[in-house]
């Protein structure tokens, strides 16, 4: 075992940033929280799984304005509640049983 030593100034300095640090991250995912926690927000994924369709329909449904979603670090999102009023609306009326779009 290797033992370092250290001025207590120094760890005392080495503390007090790593304390700063948390507190910056903290402050920026705190804004996110409310947010995340009013409404479930499903990745794609989850979403594909739920409407038991493929990620290129999907794609399709995102691109003609069918389903809104919110990027987070180049991640698609989506909230429950967009995804099951879009099944409930009846809007894929026009898709096969394998979830492709007919025009």
């Amino acid at each position: 075992m290797e033992v370092i030593a250290i001025q207590k100034s120094a760890l005392d300095g080495m503390k007090n940033e790593l304390k700063a640090l948390l507190e910056l991250t903290e402050n920026a995912t705190q804004k996110y929280t409310p947010i995340f926690k009013a409404e479930q927000w499903l990745d794609n994924q989850e979403v594909c799984l739920m409407m038991n369709i493929t990620k290129r329909t999907l794609q399709t449904y995102k691109s003609k304005g069918l389903l809104p979603y919110s990027k987070l670090n180049r991640k698609n999102y989506y909230k429950r509640s967009d995804v099951q009023a879009l099944l409930e609306a009846g809007q894929l009326d026009n898709t096969t049983e394998n979830g492709f779009i007919h025009e």
